[in-house]
């Protein structure tokens, strides 16, 4: 950050990236995905630039584009800022521990979204059963799967 740059303004484009939410989850941001991996404001010729490093979930989402487009809107938005670079970082590689908590409850109650734990099992998150076998790793999105829930029969989406 230069030191030409205020906190207070690298905070207000904090907030408002994470205003941002995923296309596919309307109501989980970017931030809580684990989507944001950096964020920074550089004082530019003609105003502060903010430079917003992200992970994408994999290298070919389709929604990437979307995602970057409203993270320049909602920046630029800011009466402070020029402009607003957005940059799909390489690495780290997006996992589902980037997650946060209000994801994953989100996910698991609205959307009916299994992440796998780290012994490689699933748990429904409409009933809590373990018996969740996935039916086909062709789900409605690249990446995400089809499983279901034995015990409560209903179909669920796995995030990979």
């Amino acid at each position: 950050m230069s030191t030409l740059v205020s906190t207070a303004l690298v905070d207000q484009v904090r907030a408002a990236v994470a205003s941002v939410d995923d296309p596919e989850y309307p109501d989980v941001s970017i931030a809580d995905l684990g989507l944001v991996e950096s964020i920074d404001v550089e004082a530019g010729p003609d105003g502060p630039v903010a430079v917003v490093g992200l992970i994408p979930t994999f290298s070919g989402c389709p929604a990437l584009d979307m995602i970057a487009t409203d993270v320049e809107r909602a920046v630029t938005a800011l009466t402070d800022v020029h402009e607003c670079d957005v940059r799909w970082l390489p690495g780290p590689v997006w996992s589902t521990d980037r997650l946060t908590g209000t994801a994953r409850a989100t996910l698991a109650d609205d959307y009916t979204v299994v992440l796998r734990r780290k012994d490689g099992g699933l748990r429904c998150p409409v009933c809590g059963s373990d018996d969740v076998d996935v039916q086909s790793q062709a789900g409605p999105t690249r990446c995400r799967a089809v499983a279901w829930c034995a015990a409560c029969r209903n179909p669920v989406e796995v995030m990979r």
